[in-house]
């Protein structure tokens, strides 16, 4: 795969992922009534749910910044990778394993841009940059 390819591919799951968790995060801090109530259902206070969507929006942020921040961006992505893993197992324990499908496609989407990440900017780039 040339450099070219890897950077449509990840600018494709950066813009979807930004999407999916920018939306999650703005229906968070405006309290949308569906998102809240099924993550209340889920277990979690409201205090958790604000704080979600802060650095949810503050991850995406980020995110589309091109080129800079490299090493806030392993941050972001694990910071996404945990919410992920939050909802499947709570989806899961709670509603059921019909209930997962949009966890395990966030998963898959967001794993696929990360090592789109990952080819285009090695370990030793990110220290460098930012050293």
């Amino acid at each position: 795969m040339n450099a070219k390819t890897t950077k449509i591919i990840y600018w494709t799951g950066v813009i979807l992922t930004s999407l999916w968790f920018g939306a999650s995060g703005f229906f968070e801090l405006t309290t949308n009534p569906i998102v809240w109530g099924i993550t209340q259902q889920l277990g979690y206070p409201e205090h958790f749910i604000y704080l979600l969507g802060v650095f949810k929006v503050a991850g995406i942020i980020t995110l589309l910044i091109p080129n800079k921040l490299l090493r806030l961006k392993e941050w972001v992505f694990a910071g996404v990778f945990f919410d992920i893993t939050f909802a499947f197992f709570s989806k899961l324990a709670v509603l059921g394993f019909s209930a997962t499908t949009d966890a395990i496609i966030a998963f898959v989407m967001v794993s696929v841009t990360y090592f789109m990440f990952r080819k285009l900017y090695s370990i030793q780039y990110i220290a460098t940059v930012a050293e």
